[in-house]
């Protein structure tokens, strides 16, 4: 990995948006499995990868932020330090498509990338003479708020799903 801060904080940017679907996933599916009867927490285990398309789309918003005004090919050519991790992170937002969303695993599939970004970097820290505390201090506390992230991601995404189904259920009885 390149050494800059430019490439350090997109890597980063990173884990933040994408390396705590596979706990926010595991904790779900076994919530969800448990109060399958429950008609909010069953769904929520349905709607994963729609949460992960979310995230995703959080995350090309960022994108598009950063490049405002010049979204030229030279400027992303010359901006963007890790070309095929963003691409594999926009990939994310294929899960909106249904057949896609159909296939939670898929989504938990795709995040173990960012998962095993942030895995690594924690090995490296550990197994270098020094351990430098504040890299890992930062990188869990960044895990946190992805976790927090793909939670409201979660949520968010539950709560859209519900409404859209009463407003549907309202208006054909």
């Amino acid at each position: 990995m390149d050494n800059s801060i430019f490439s350090y904080m997109e890597f980063i940017e990173l884990i933040a948006f994408f390396s705590g679907y596979p706990l926010i996933y595991a904790v779900t599916i076994l919530i969800s499995d448990s109060f399958s009867k429950n008609r909010y927490i069953g769904k929520a285990g349905s709607l994963l990868p729609n949460a992960y398309a979310l995230v995703g789309t959080l995350y090309l918003g960022l994108q598009l932020k950063k490049f405002y005004p010049n979204y030229s090919f030279s400027n992303f050519k010359q901006s963007v330090f890790h070309p095929w991790a963003m691409a594999w992170a926009l990939v994310s937002l294929l899960f909106w498509i249904p057949a896609l969303a159909r296939k939670k695993t898929l989504s938990l599939i795709h995040s173990l990338f960012f998962l095993y970004l942030l895995i690594h970097d924690l090995y490296i820290q550990f197994t270098q003479l020094e351990i430098d505390k504040h890299m890992v201090k930062n990188d869990m506390n960044v895990y946190t708020a992805s976790l927090v992230l793909n939670f409201c991601a979660l949520l968010v995404v539950v709560f859209m799903s519900s409404l859209l189904t009463r407003l549907r259920q309202k208006n054909a009885g």
